[in-house]
Protein backbone atom coordinates (compact mmCIF):
# COMPACT_ATOMS: atom_id res chain seq x y z
CA UNK A 1 0.00 0.00 0.00
CA UNK A 2 2.45 2.56 -1.28
CA UNK A 3 0.99 5.96 -1.07
CA UNK A 4 1.27 8.33 -4.23
CA UNK A 5 2.34 11.20 -1.88
CA UNK A 6 4.15 10.18 0.61
CA UNK A 7 5.09 13.77 2.17
CA UNK A 8 1.94 13.76 3.23
CA UNK A 9 2.14 10.97 5.29
CA UNK A 10 4.48 11.04 7.82
CA UNK A 11 2.67 9.14 10.21
CA UNK A 12 -0.60 7.47 11.89
CA UNK A 13 -2.32 8.13 14.83
CA UNK A 14 -3.11 5.23 16.62
CA UNK A 15 -6.54 5.95 19.05
CA UNK A 16 -6.67 2.78 20.94
CA UNK A 17 -9.85 2.19 23.10
CA UNK A 18 -9.98 4.95 24.86
CA UNK A 19 -8.76 8.81 25.61
CA UNK A 20 -9.05 8.18 29.18
CA UNK A 21 -5.61 8.73 30.97
CA UNK A 22 -6.93 7.57 34.36
CA UNK A 23 -7.14 4.02 32.89
CA UNK A 24 -3.85 4.30 31.09
CA UNK A 25 -1.79 2.46 33.82
CA UNK A 26 -4.38 0.08 33.89
CA UNK A 27 -4.30 -0.69 30.93
CA UNK A 28 -0.33 -0.73 30.89
CA UNK A 29 -0.64 -3.42 33.41
CA UNK A 30 -3.47 -6.05 31.56
CA UNK A 31 -1.83 -5.85 28.43
CA UNK A 32 1.49 -6.17 29.44
CA UNK A 33 0.69 -8.99 31.71
CA UNK A 34 -1.53 -10.66 28.77
CA UNK A 35 1.76 -10.00 26.78
CA UNK A 36 4.34 -11.96 29.20
CA UNK A 37 1.67 -14.59 29.54
CA UNK A 38 1.36 -14.91 25.94
CA UNK A 39 5.20 -15.39 25.21
CA UNK A 40 5.81 -17.32 28.45
CA UNK A 41 2.87 -19.97 28.02
CA UNK A 42 4.02 -20.58 24.50
CA UNK A 43 7.89 -20.70 25.10
CA UNK A 44 6.99 -23.44 27.47
CA UNK A 45 5.45 -25.42 24.82
CA UNK A 46 7.46 -25.02 22.55
CA UNK A 47 10.44 -26.42 24.85
CA UNK A 48 7.56 -28.94 26.50
CA UNK A 49 7.22 -30.06 23.16
CA UNK A 50 11.56 -30.32 21.65
CA UNK A 51 12.89 -31.55 25.74
CA UNK A 52 9.52 -34.26 25.42
CA UNK A 53 11.00 -37.34 22.49
CA UNK A 54 7.79 -38.80 22.78
CA UNK A 55 6.29 -35.74 21.88
CA UNK A 56 8.00 -35.16 18.97
CA UNK A 57 4.74 -36.11 16.29
CA UNK A 58 3.45 -34.35 13.56
CA UNK A 59 0.68 -33.15 16.19
CA UNK A 60 2.64 -31.78 18.17
CA UNK A 61 5.18 -30.11 15.67
CA UNK A 62 2.37 -28.18 14.83
CA UNK A 63 1.18 -27.25 18.07
CA UNK A 64 5.13 -25.81 18.58
CA UNK A 65 4.42 -24.00 15.48
CA UNK A 66 1.42 -22.73 16.40
CA UNK A 67 2.90 -21.71 19.68
CA UNK A 68 5.85 -19.67 17.75
CA UNK A 69 3.42 -18.31 15.52
CA UNK A 70 1.55 -16.92 18.53
CA UNK A 71 4.34 -15.14 19.82
CA UNK A 72 5.09 -13.68 16.45
CA UNK A 73 1.60 -12.66 16.23
CA UNK A 74 1.55 -10.89 19.67
CA UNK A 75 4.43 -9.22 19.35
CA UNK A 76 3.60 -7.70 16.05
CA UNK A 77 1.30 -5.28 17.93
CA UNK A 78 1.78 -5.81 21.78
CA UNK A 79 5.48 -3.60 22.27
CA UNK A 80 4.22 -0.35 20.29
CA UNK A 81 0.78 -0.41 22.07
CA UNK A 82 2.66 -0.53 25.39
CA UNK A 83 5.25 1.84 24.49
CA UNK A 84 2.49 3.99 23.17
CA UNK A 85 0.81 4.24 26.34
CA UNK A 86 3.63 4.30 28.75
CA UNK A 87 4.89 7.29 26.37
CA UNK A 88 1.60 8.97 25.61
CA UNK A 89 2.03 9.03 22.14
CA UNK A 90 -0.21 7.78 19.28
CA UNK A 91 2.00 7.62 16.90
CA UNK A 92 3.07 5.24 14.14
CA UNK A 93 5.41 5.98 11.51
CA UNK A 94 3.84 5.56 7.61
CA UNK A 95 6.49 2.90 7.23
CA UNK A 96 5.90 1.30 10.51
CA UNK A 97 1.95 1.14 9.92
CA UNK A 98 2.25 -0.65 6.79
CA UNK A 99 5.02 -3.13 7.96
CA UNK A 100 2.50 -3.90 10.85
CA UNK A 101 -0.03 -4.47 8.78
CA UNK A 102 2.03 -6.78 6.56
CA UNK A 103 3.35 -9.09 9.49
CA UNK A 104 -0.26 -9.28 11.12
CA UNK A 105 -1.34 -10.67 7.80
CA UNK A 106 1.02 -12.92 7.62
CA UNK A 107 0.84 -14.31 11.19
CA UNK A 108 -3.40 -14.42 11.19
CA UNK A 109 -2.52 -16.41 7.48
CA UNK A 110 0.12 -18.73 9.39
CA UNK A 111 -2.32 -19.65 12.17
CA UNK A 112 -5.25 -19.64 10.31
CA UNK A 113 -3.40 -22.99 8.09
CA UNK A 114 -1.89 -24.44 11.35
CA UNK A 115 -5.03 -25.04 12.71
CA UNK A 116 -6.60 -26.29 9.45
CA UNK A 117 -3.28 -28.59 9.36
CA UNK A 118 -3.84 -30.12 12.69
CA UNK A 119 -7.50 -30.45 12.05
CA UNK A 120 -6.03 -33.01 9.11
CA UNK A 121 -3.56 -34.65 11.33
CA UNK A 122 -6.60 -35.74 13.73
CA UNK A 123 -8.85 -36.58 10.73
CA UNK A 124 -5.85 -39.04 9.55
CA UNK A 125 -5.40 -40.05 13.03
CA UNK A 126 -8.70 -41.24 13.98
CA UNK A 127 -10.60 -42.00 10.85
CA UNK A 128 -7.09 -43.72 8.79
CA UNK A 129 -4.97 -45.03 11.71
CA UNK A 130 -3.43 -47.66 10.05
CA UNK A 131 -2.01 -45.21 7.89
CA UNK A 132 -1.16 -42.33 10.30
CA UNK A 133 2.88 -42.82 10.22
CA UNK A 134 2.83 -42.91 6.16
CA UNK A 135 0.50 -40.10 5.31
CA UNK A 136 1.57 -37.96 7.99
CA UNK A 137 5.23 -38.34 6.94
CA UNK A 138 7.97 -35.29 7.92
CA UNK A 139 7.93 -34.12 4.17
CA UNK A 140 4.19 -33.81 4.57
CA UNK A 141 4.27 -31.88 7.52
CA UNK A 142 7.43 -29.38 6.61
CA UNK A 143 5.32 -29.04 2.79
CA UNK A 144 2.56 -27.80 4.86
CA UNK A 145 4.34 -25.85 6.93
CA UNK A 146 5.90 -24.25 4.15
CA UNK A 147 2.94 -23.67 1.85
CA UNK A 148 1.15 -22.13 5.09
CA UNK A 149 3.97 -19.34 5.06
CA UNK A 150 4.26 -19.10 1.49
CA UNK A 151 0.40 -18.27 0.88
CA UNK A 152 0.11 -16.18 4.02
CA UNK A 153 3.02 -14.26 2.13
CA UNK A 154 1.22 -13.86 -0.99
CA UNK A 155 -2.00 -12.92 0.64
CA UNK A 156 0.24 -9.68 2.58
CA UNK A 157 2.04 -8.88 -0.61
CA UNK A 158 -1.55 -8.87 -2.94
CA UNK A 159 -2.50 -5.94 -0.54
CA UNK A 160 0.34 -3.85 -1.21
CA UNK A 161 -1.61 -1.51 -3.81
CA UNK A 162 -0.83 2.07 -4.08
CA UNK A 163 -3.03 4.37 -1.78
CA UNK A 164 -2.96 8.13 -1.34
CA UNK A 165 -3.74 9.34 2.05
CA UNK A 166 -5.43 13.62 2.85
CA UNK A 167 -5.43 14.74 6.27
CA UNK A 168 -7.52 12.30 8.02
CA UNK A 169 -4.92 9.21 9.67
CA UNK A 170 -6.58 8.90 13.21
CA UNK A 171 -6.88 5.06 13.58
CA UNK A 172 -9.24 3.92 16.17
CA UNK A 173 -7.56 1.27 16.99
CA UNK A 174 -4.27 0.20 18.90
CA UNK A 175 -2.69 -1.42 16.05
CA UNK A 176 -2.86 -0.97 12.03
CA UNK A 177 -5.48 -3.13 10.60
CA UNK A 178 -5.99 -3.52 6.96
CA UNK A 179 -9.77 -2.50 6.99
CA UNK A 180 -8.97 0.78 9.22
CA UNK A 181 -5.96 1.75 7.07
CA UNK A 182 -8.31 1.52 3.84
CA UNK A 183 -10.84 3.44 5.18
CA UNK A 184 -8.12 6.32 5.75
CA UNK A 185 -7.08 6.73 2.07
CA UNK A 186 -8.36 8.87 -0.17
CA UNK A 187 -7.96 7.45 -3.63
CA UNK A 188 -10.39 4.80 -4.82
CA UNK A 189 -10.06 1.66 -2.63
CA UNK A 190 -12.71 -0.62 -4.58
CA UNK A 191 -9.76 -2.79 -5.79
CA UNK A 192 -8.62 -2.76 -2.41
CA UNK A 193 -11.88 -3.84 -0.18
CA UNK A 194 -12.67 -6.32 -3.02
CA UNK A 195 -9.00 -7.49 -2.38
CA UNK A 196 -9.50 -7.92 1.43
CA UNK A 197 -12.93 -9.57 1.21
CA UNK A 198 -12.56 -11.89 -1.57
CA UNK A 199 -9.33 -13.17 0.41
CA UNK A 200 -10.26 -13.28 3.73
CA UNK A 201 -13.82 -15.49 2.02
CA UNK A 202 -11.71 -17.28 0.50
CA UNK A 203 -8.60 -18.66 2.50
CA UNK A 204 -11.05 -18.20 5.57
CA UNK A 205 -13.74 -20.19 4.15
CA UNK A 206 -11.56 -23.43 2.44
CA UNK A 207 -9.68 -23.83 5.36
CA UNK A 208 -12.73 -23.65 7.84
CA UNK A 209 -14.78 -26.17 5.75
CA UNK A 210 -11.69 -28.45 5.37
CA UNK A 211 -11.71 -27.94 9.57
CA UNK A 212 -15.60 -28.62 9.63
CA UNK A 213 -15.28 -31.62 7.07
CA UNK A 214 -12.41 -33.19 9.36
CA UNK A 215 -14.46 -33.02 12.03
CA UNK A 216 -17.52 -34.29 10.42
CA UNK A 217 -15.49 -37.55 9.53
CA UNK A 218 -14.02 -37.75 12.55
CA UNK A 219 -17.19 -37.54 14.29
CA UNK A 220 -18.34 -40.31 12.11
CA UNK A 221 -15.45 -42.42 12.71
CA UNK A 222 -15.59 -42.23 16.92
CA UNK A 223 -19.26 -43.09 17.14
CA UNK A 224 -18.40 -45.81 15.51
CA UNK A 225 -16.68 -47.14 18.11
CA UNK A 226 -18.18 -49.92 20.18
CA UNK A 227 -16.32 -48.81 23.81
CA UNK A 228 -17.35 -46.14 25.73
CA UNK A 229 -13.85 -45.81 26.88
CA UNK A 230 -12.89 -45.83 23.39
CA UNK A 231 -15.03 -43.28 22.01
CA UNK A 232 -13.91 -41.01 25.09
CA UNK A 233 -10.50 -41.77 24.33
CA UNK A 234 -10.49 -40.76 20.63
CA UNK A 235 -12.64 -37.47 21.70
CA UNK A 236 -10.04 -36.57 24.11
CA UNK A 237 -7.51 -35.86 21.35
CA UNK A 238 -9.40 -33.50 19.88
CA UNK A 239 -10.96 -31.51 22.56
CA UNK A 240 -8.27 -29.48 22.99
CA UNK A 241 -7.46 -28.36 19.29
CA UNK A 242 -11.57 -27.95 18.80
CA UNK A 243 -11.63 -25.02 21.42
CA UNK A 244 -8.71 -23.27 19.73
CA UNK A 245 -10.75 -23.35 16.55
CA UNK A 246 -13.69 -21.79 18.12
CA UNK A 247 -11.47 -19.23 19.78
CA UNK A 248 -9.59 -18.16 16.91
CA UNK A 249 -12.69 -18.41 14.69
CA UNK A 250 -14.87 -17.17 16.85
CA UNK A 251 -13.08 -13.73 18.05
CA UNK A 252 -12.40 -13.87 14.29
CA UNK A 253 -16.15 -14.07 12.92
CA UNK A 254 -16.67 -11.17 14.93
CA UNK A 255 -13.83 -8.75 13.97
CA UNK A 256 -15.07 -9.09 10.29
CA UNK A 257 -18.66 -9.09 11.03
CA UNK A 258 -17.86 -6.00 13.05
CA UNK A 259 -15.76 -4.07 10.71
CA UNK A 260 -18.62 -4.78 7.60
CA UNK A 261 -21.28 -4.24 9.95
CA UNK A 262 -21.17 -1.01 12.54
CA UNK A 263 -19.32 1.72 11.92
CA UNK A 264 -19.21 2.12 15.93
CA UNK A 265 -14.86 2.32 16.02
CA UNK A 266 -14.67 1.33 19.97
CA UNK A 267 -16.96 -1.78 19.10
CA UNK A 268 -14.65 -2.46 16.33
CA UNK A 269 -11.29 -1.86 18.28
CA UNK A 270 -12.75 -4.67 21.01
CA UNK A 271 -13.62 -7.43 18.73
CA UNK A 272 -10.05 -6.91 16.94
CA UNK A 273 -8.47 -6.78 20.99
CA UNK A 274 -10.16 -10.05 21.49
CA UNK A 275 -8.77 -11.49 18.29
CA UNK A 276 -5.40 -10.55 18.43
CA UNK A 277 -4.64 -10.77 22.14
CA UNK A 278 -6.84 -13.76 23.66
CA UNK A 279 -6.32 -16.45 21.20
CA UNK A 280 -2.33 -16.58 21.78
CA UNK A 281 -2.29 -15.87 25.09
CA UNK A 282 -5.37 -18.79 25.94
CA UNK A 283 -3.67 -21.53 23.66
CA UNK A 284 -1.35 -23.04 26.00
CA UNK A 285 -3.27 -23.03 28.82
CA UNK A 286 -6.16 -25.08 26.65
CA UNK A 287 -3.53 -27.34 25.75
CA UNK A 288 -1.70 -27.65 28.72
CA UNK A 289 -5.20 -28.14 31.16
CA UNK A 290 -6.67 -30.42 28.56
CA UNK A 291 -3.58 -32.76 27.26
CA UNK A 292 -2.38 -35.25 29.46
CA UNK A 293 0.95 -35.80 27.59
CA UNK A 294 1.80 -31.55 27.49
CA UNK A 295 0.81 -31.76 31.42
CA UNK A 296 3.45 -34.20 32.23
CA UNK A 297 5.91 -32.89 29.53
CA UNK A 298 5.65 -29.29 31.31
CA UNK A 299 5.71 -30.60 34.79
CA UNK A 300 9.59 -32.64 33.45
CA UNK A 301 10.36 -29.15 32.16
CA UNK A 302 9.78 -27.23 35.16
CA UNK A 303 10.74 -30.12 37.62
CA UNK A 304 14.40 -30.12 35.43
CA UNK A 305 14.88 -26.19 35.08
CA UNK A 306 14.21 -25.53 39.16
CA UNK A 307 16.65 -28.25 39.74
CA UNK A 308 19.69 -27.40 37.32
Amino acid sequence: MTSENQTGVAAFSLLGLSEDSELQPFRFGLFLTMYLVTVLGNLLIILAISSGSHLHTPMYFFLSNLSFTDICFSTTTAPKMLMNIQTQSKTISYTGCLTQVCFVMIFAGMENFLLAAMAYDRYVAICQPLRYTVIMNSHLCGLLILLSLLISLMDALLHSLRLSFCTDREIPHFFCELAQVIKLACSNTLVNNILTYLLSSILGGVTFLGIIFSYIEIVSSILRIPSAGGMYKAFSTCGSHLSVVLLFYGTAFRVYISSAVTHFSKKTAVASVMYTVVPPMMNPFIYSLRNRDMKGALKKLLWRTSFS
